[in-house]
């Protein structure tokens, strides 16, 4: 049995993997700075968004 890296994750899980909170992850997807995806009436954030996101903060860091 493997472990694997999940591909998509709940806002809940957003918030821990970026330490924020609920209201700046929604704001964030409101602004566009993070991606989401809907399935049914689930928010969903790609993994690869997160990982755009925080590599948006760094270029921001540096300039």
């Amino acid at each position: 049995m493997t472990t694997s890296t999940p591909c998509l994750y709940r806002v809940d899980e957003a918030m821990h993997l970026l330490s924020m909170s609920r209201t700046v992850i929604y704001e964030l997807i409101r602004s566009g700075r993070l991606r989401s995806v809907k399935q049914g009436r689930a928010r969903l954030i790609p993994a690869s968004a997160i990982a755009d996101y925080v590599a948006l903060l760094e270029r921001e860091a540096v300039a």
